[in-house]
């Protein structure tokens, strides 16, 4: 099980950014959550037993969907703790700024 939490900076906010990364996670079977935070960054946990689907994932959180600039992206390893505002192993959910 890999689990990474990540920080995108950059044009995030008010392109989709949020609704592409859940759908993006779900597809590729991911637990975990994103949120618009109130600096106008993103920030997201994603997890799930095949770590090139969580690697895949997190590249593409490089990117972003269209419309979108990303200007950095922060990565870090982390807990299956990091899961428990999504409600655990299962779900990918889209959560309130904070």
């Amino acid at each position: 099980m890999k689990v990474v939490h990540l920080i995108v900076e950059g044009r995030v906010q008010g392109v989709g950014y949020r609704a592409w990364c859940a759908h993006g996670a779900e597809a590729r079977g991911l637990s975990g959550w994103v949120r618009n935070r109130a600096n106008g960054s993103v920030e997201a946990v994603l997890a799930g037993a095949d770590d090139a689907a969580v690697d895949e994932m997190a590249q593409a959180c490089g990117a972003g969907p269209a419309g979108a600039r990303v200007d950095a992206l922060r990565l870090y390893d982390a807990a299956d703790t990091a899961l428990a505002a999504s409600g655990g192993w299962g779900r990918f959910v889209v959560l309130p700024t904070l």
